[in-house]
């Protein structure tokens, strides 16, 4: 029994040395609350915190990350003009080193927001789902920036674009559920695009921090940058 209780307590002890040095390898960041440079008629003063959390969530949900509690990370920046603005300070760069083991802040600004209607009423509209009528877009484009703790310079930049439409029948997946001052807009393409968005930067994050730069998944991001920068030079009229 002496030798059986050994190996039981030797085989706990391998395996918490081994969940120890997987979560030691995951990187630890913080998310800032997001800003707004767009027009968008959905957002006020509690909007950006909801987006925050909306981040942090979906972040720890994939097991990629060791995340900061948004209450740990504004205890530290005491609210300071870095997690409202995403710039950095001297004052607010010292800071920054009491971040226990962060090497990374994520911080992002809704830098786009349009949304279109089209055709006329008279559809039939059950729980979200609808049927015929008018057809709604919204197109949302968030600036993502991720903060080197250690240097307080910018590690890494990209700018993160969804669409999303409302015509026959339509029905949103979502890996979490909206909240706060965004539960109005869960079933309509407002709150999909936002939610595109908040999987997108997720997906992009764990590209870029924890497969790394030079990882294959970084070819499809970097075709969708240029896509969108063709795209952005198309439409702007140069005469």
């Amino acid at each position: 029994m002496k030798i059986k209780a050994l190996l039981l307590f030797l085989l706990f002890c391998t395996i918490s040395l081994v969940q120890d040095g997987l979560a030691a390898g995951k990187p630890r960041i913080g998310v800032l609350r997001f800003t707004n440079h767009s027009g968008a008629a959905w957002w006020n003063g509690g909007v950006g915190t909801d987006l925050q959390d909306m981040l942090i969530s979906e972040l720890a949900s994939t097991n990629s990350f060791r995340v900061l509690e948004r209450r740990e990370l504004d205890a530290v920046l005491d609210e300071q003009d870095l997690g409202r603005s995403g710039r950095i300070n001297p004052r607010t760069r010292a800071r920054l080193g009491k971040i226990t083991g962060a090497q990374y802040l994520v911080a992002a600004t809704v830098s786009a927001f349009e949304q279109n209607t089209s055709g006329g009423g008279g559809g039939l509209s059950f729980r979200g789902i609808s049927l015929g009528g008018r057809q709604d877009k919204a197109y949302m484009a968030v600036d993502l920036k991720v903060i080197d703790v250690e240097t307080g310079e910018i590690y890494d930049a990209r700018t993160v674009e969804a669409t999303s439409k409302s015509s026959g029948v339509s029905v949103g997946v979502y890996r979490d559920g909206f909240g706060g001052h965004l539960s109005e807009y869960k079933n309509t393409p407002v709150g999909k695009a936002i939610r595109a968005c908040i999987i997108e930067i997720t997906d992009y994050l764990q590209c870029s921090l924890v497969e790394g730069k030079d990882s294959g998944c970084m070819d499809q991001y970097n075709r969708k940058e240029q896509n969108r920068r063709e795209k952005t030079r198309s439409a702007i009229d140069l005469d």
